[in-house]
């Protein structure tokens, strides 16, 4: 294991839940080389219309949704051209996808579905 460089609560665990998906990227593809395909008119509209949807929805009492927050930001990224600002728009990304799966993460558990002995029997019997 690597030694903690985060400051950020959850950060470790996020970065080494990356770092084995990536790892399994890597060795299912190999190193990827693929264009960019961002800049387009629609990313551009696209990331207009997610930025105006998540301020928005910011000012109602339950705040934007996760979705919305992260459909922003990605539509951002696929609207720049500069790789620069490309990079430091998936940089964004990132931290978005770490915000919420810390949310995710300190949520308590959802109580298990038990279904009734009728609904057992209603799914068994066809």
């Amino acid at each position: 294991m690597y030694p903690s460089l985060f400051a950020t609560r959850g950060m470790q665990t996020f970065a080494a839940a990356v770092d084995a998906e990536r790892q399994l990227q890597l060795a299912r593809w190999g190193d990827q080389r693929h264009p960019d395909g961002t800049g387009t008119p629609g990313y551009i509209a696209k990331a207009r219309a997610a930025r105006e949807r998540c301020q928005r929805d910011a000012i109602s009492p339950d705040g934007p949704l996760w979705a919305l927050v992260l459909l922003e930001e990605v539509y951002e990224a696929l609207a720049e051209t500069d790789p620069a600002a490309l990079r430091a728009e998936l940089v964004q990304v990132a931290a978005v996808c770490a915000a919420w799966i810390s949310d995710l993460d300190r949520r308590p558990a959802a109580a298990p579905v038990v279904p009734t002995p009728a609904e057992v029997f209603d799914n068994h019997v066809a």
